[in-house]
Formats: C-alpha cells, sequence, structure tokens
C-alpha cells in the first residue's frame, strides 16, 4: 500500500458486480429523470464479511441510521440504492422509509432485512415517493445479472459518466477481485465521504482484517478529494468480501494480505480520481503531491489544502500559473513548515523555491495548467513522508449547476 510498490495490478471492467458470487442491475422507477435510471440493486449469493464508513457530517440521511445498524447487527450482502432522492432531514417518517427499501430488497432477494444495506442519494428534505421506490424494488430484483452497467448508472445524480473500477490479483493460489462501483460529482469534500462508493471482492477475509483495510484505504483515497468543499449527509462506502474466491481467510499479517490491500486501495484511487475529474462543472483534473513532509498526515493535510482552494481552482480553469496561491493554501492548511524550504512544480515547470521566485516563462508554466489533468507539486524540507490529493478546477459551469439544481 505505498507509492514504491512493485506488485502490478491488472485492470478490468465490471464494476462491484465484476467479482465471483456478485451481480447488480439498475432499473428507472420515476424517482427523478423519466427514463433514467434511479434504483440500483447490488447482491452476494453468499452470506459477507463487511466494513463501512460514514459521513462525518452531524447531519445524516435516514439510510445511513439503517445501514449502520444493519452492520452493527452482522455483514451484509445486498445494497439497494436509489438517486434523485437523499432520503435526508426527513424525520421519522424517513427512517420508516428507508427501512420499508430495506424490507422490501430482504422480501424480493430472499434474505434478512438484516443484511440489506440502504443508500440514497439526490435532493435534501423531499420524502421518497414509495410507490415507485416499492414498484422498481421488484422490478430491479428480476433483472439481477446483467452485469453491473444498470447499476452504476442508477445511482447517478448530477455525475455525467459512470465511475467503475476493477482490479484482479493473485493471494496464494486463488485469483482474487476487487471491484467497485461509486458515484459523485458535487458535494464533494470528504470527511469520510463525499460519495457513495461500493466495493466487493470475492477473497475471504476476516472482518477486522476488512475494516482496517476500508478505514485506511478510505483516508488515502476518497478522504483525499474535493470538488466544492461541501460534505454530503448521504456519504457512505462499504467493503464486502464473500469468500467466493476460496483463499485462507485474509489476517494483516497474512502473507498475502499486502496484494490484497494494494488491489483495494487501487481500486478506490480509481474511483476517487474519477470523482475528482467529473466534479461539476469541471473542465479539468487537478492533482496535488506534496512529499518531504514531516508525516503523511501533514502531506495530505497540505495537498487537501491546494486542491481545495476556490482561488488554486479558479487560476487552474483560466491557466494562471499563480503559485503564490498554492503557497498561500499551504500556508493555512494548519501544517507547520519552513516556505523558504519549499519548492513548486507547475508540471514539470520549477516556479517557487528557497523562497523566492525561479525565473521561469510564463507562458510555459500557464500551459502546463491547459491539459486535460494538471498536476501541481510541492517539496518540503520537514522529512521524507509524502501524499496526494485529487480535486478540479472551479468553472463557471458550477455556478450554474448549483444556481438551478432544484428547479
Amino acid at each position: 500500500m505505498n507509492k514504491d510498490s512493485t506488485i502490478r495490478i491488472k485492470s478490468l471492467s465490471g464494476g462491484a458486480a465484476a467479482a465471483a458470487g456478485f451481480m447488480a442491475a439498475g432499473v428507472a422507477c420515476g424517482v427523478r429523470d423519466a427514463g433514467r435510471r434511479d434504483l440500483g440493486l447490488l447482491f452476494s449469493e453468499l452470506p459477507c464479511e463487511t466494513a463501512a464508513v460514514f459521513t462525518r457530517n452531524a447531519v445524516k440521511g435516514a439510510p445511513l441510521c439503517v445501514t449502520r445498524e444493519a452492520i452493527e447487527t452482522g455483514g451484509v450482502r445486498a445494497v439497494v440504492a436509489n438517486s434523485g432522492n437523499a432520503n435526508a432531514a426527513t424525520g421519522e417518517r424517513g427512517i420508516e422509509d428507508a427501512r420499508a427499501m430495506q424490507d422490501l430488497a430482504a422480501e424480493a432477494l430472499g434474505i434478512e432485512a438484516s443484511e440489506v444495506a440502504v443508500a440514497s442519494t439526490g435532493v435534501i428534505g423531499v420524502h421518497l415517493p414509495m410507490g415507485r421506490i416499492s414498484s422498481g424494488i421488484r422490478a430491479v430484483s428480476d433483472e439481477l445479472g446483467e452485469g453491473g452497467a444498470g447499476f452504476a448508472e442508477s445511482i447517478l445524480t448530477t455525475d455525467t459518466r459512470v465511475k467503475v473500477a476493477v482490479v484482479r490479483v493473485e493471494v496464494g493460489d486463488r485469483t482474487v477481485i476487487v471491484g467497485g462501483t461509486a458515484k459523485g460529482s458535487g458535494m464533494i469534500h470528504p470527511n469520510m465521504g463525499t460519495m457513495l462508493a461500493f466495493l466487493t471482492t470475492d477473497a475471504a477475509v476476516e472482518k477486522s482484517c476488512l475494516t482496517e483495510t476500508l478505514n485506511r484505504v478510505t483516508d488515502r483515497t476518497f478522504n483525499r478529494v474535493t470538488v466544492d468543499g461541501d460534505t454530503s449527509p448521504s456519504d457512505m462506502a462499504l467493503l464486502m468480501a464473500n469468500g467466493a474466491a476460496g483463499n485462507e481467510p485474509l489476517r494483516l499479517d497474512s502473507p498475502d494480505y499486502p496484494i490484497f490491500a494494494e488491489a483495494v486501495e487501487g481500486v478506490a484511487r480509481t474511483l476517487a480520481r474519477d470523482i475528482a475529474r467529473d466534479g461539476e462543472g469541471a473542465t479539468r483534473l487537478v492533482e496535488v503531491a506534496v512529499d518531504g513532509a514531516a508525516s503523511e498526515e501533514s502531506a495530505a493535510a497540505l495537498a487537501k489544502s491546494v486542491v481545495g482552494s476556490s482561488l488554486v481552482k479558479a487560476a487552474v480553469f483560466g491557466e494562471d500559473a499563480n503559485w503564490g496561491r498554492v503557497l498561500t493554501a499551504m500556508g493555512y492548511s494548519g501544517v507547520a513548515f519552513d516556505p523558504d524550504g519549499v519548492e513548486l512544480w507547475f508540471g514539470s515547470i520549477k516556479v517557487f523555491s528557497g523562497g523566492e521566485p525561479v525565473p521561469h516563462e510564463e507562458a510555459e508554466a500557464n500551459a502546463e495548467l491547459a491539459a486535460g489533468e494538471v498536476k501541481i507539486r510541492a517539496r518540503l524540507s520537514e522529512g521524507d513522508a509524502s501524499a496526494t490529493a485529487w480535486g478540479c478546477d472551479l468553472s463557471y459551469e458550477y455556478v450554474r449547476i448549483n444556481g438551478s439544481y432544484r428547479t
């Protein structure tokens, strides 16, 4: 799980339904725009060990409360999710509706309600149209096994594309698959979250190991993404392991655990980058890398401060290599460091070192911001730790989208 690993991960396709024993589907049931898939179901034919992380926003959607209870009871093996309506700030009726979704999915799948996680994303403060949801759950259960593309589409809100990732690795003498499907475009500023992410694997993994893996992976991937500084009340990430691969259950001290852990992190990193790339109104993916920090936590805080700066984001959109905004964002990150020991690059162009500007061609530095993927790098003189964060530029389109989100 470190950047210098020599483990090679083969990229595949299929998302959360790619691992053995998992299937998924999505249908349109009228929660949102006519004809768009808005109700999805993910199901494991085998029982699962499950780990989860949830938003730290004090306002939490009703589905999160219901899902947390289910996971505390045992492992969940199914997820029912809708888009277009967050079922958040909806009072007791919201809890009742989330439980009804859980019960309906369990009945359709022939499992216990406590084995079903519930997720909702969309407009806050509106009750779910349960008649349509009920019909949708019955319909989507009949479509299971269609490969996962419908499920990936069904959870989207303002996203412009589906977000899936799958890798295959060898664990002992077994082939193990880790897959993931996510959504996220706006209200993206993780403290866990800010998105829905469903990760699956056919590996056998002990519960404590699965939980530790997801917590660490979340901190290194999903929690290093920011689009707009807003953290949603609906965010969750689930990691479900059904053991279909037949390997000996993995523990943190298992010889092959690092291979599995890197596979999970690889899937999550791909999804996190895709969320940043698809930020509302975004025209560029922005990657900020910090090295030479005193600790990984410090490096991450510095990188997130830069990638989350509205001024830096606007400068990227305008192709203006204003390095002063980068240095200033580092300065208010809350991390102690020596500014005179900082070096800054826009792409391959070094712009700052030793406390003063480095002579360079402005046009060349500005050109580094014109690419679809912009890289900003900072090197400190505090230690040998590093971290990377991802975000996007800030365009006029972001204001248009969010100025008329409900209308």
